[in-house]
């Protein structure tokens, strides 16, 4: 019991001691490509290979962090309930936007598919990469994909999009609030809805929504993905 318990609290702290490493180098820095979810994980590889400890041992004593990972799930109401009002005004632009951005998505990874010849643990890990990471861990399990692949796809896709994406709508143009918003918050899950504050409120509120709404439409596809696969 004592070693499980030492296991757990070494784990909790190596997370927790590289999380806030990787924060204290992006606020002094400032860089998109530097932001703590990715330079964390990092670091954290670096220590698991240093010190030799093995990835079952680590995933054994960092469960707290799954759990909770779980539970945040339900977190994604408040967003909603706070943006209710900016959701019944912007409806069509919120359903068109983000059900487009869902469905190229997806079509996307059958395209990619076609022309690699992806397994389907590789298709089922891929689908769900532009949502939040709780919801795409579910998806994907309910799909068969695998948790390591699924993780991988999600960070790579965010923050390439949070890099992209803002560069991309100003080439092309776009100045609508609501537009640059529901694209930032739908590509790039939580990275993209912060990107969007920094624009201004209503495009933050978008970025939410986006966020929030294209995890529980593709939620709801997974009947029909099933039957795809």
């Amino acid at each position: 019991m004592s070693s499980i318990l030492f296991t757990s609290i070494g784990c909790i702290t190596m997370t927790l001691g590289s999380y806030i490493a990787s924060l204290q180098i992006f606020r002094k820095f400032k860089k998109s490509w530097l932001n703590p979810l990715y330079t964390g994980t990092a670091l954290l590889i670096i220590i698991l290979l240093l010190f030799n400890i093995p990835l079952s041992v680590y995933q054994k004593g960092s469960s707290l962090f799954e759990l909770l990972l779980q539970f945040s799930i339900v977190s994604f109401a408040v967003p909603l309930y706070k943006e209710w009002p900016l959701m019944k005004k912007h409806f069509k632009k919120i359903f068109s936007g983000v059900f487009s951005g869902t469905f190229l998505g997806i079509f996307a990874v059958y395209l990619m598919s076609q022309a690699f010849h992806f397994s389907e643990e590789i298709k089922a890990s891929l689908i769900p990469r532009s949502v939040t990471l709780p919801v795409a861990l579910t998806v994907s399990d309910g799909l068969g994909g695998t948790t390591a692949f699924t993780v991988f796809f999600v960070l790579f896709s965010g923050i390439f999009s949070v890099m992209l994406g803002p560069k991309l709508l100003k080439w092309l143009g776009i100045k609508s609030k609501a537009a640059k918003g529901l694209a930032m918050g739908t590509s790039a899950q939580m990275l993209g809805a912060n990107r969007s504050l920094l624009w201004g409120e209503e495009e933050g509120a978008m970025g939410c929504i986006a966020m929030t709404t294209s995890a529980l439409l593709l939620s709801l596809l997974i009947p029909v993905l099933l039957l795809l696969l």
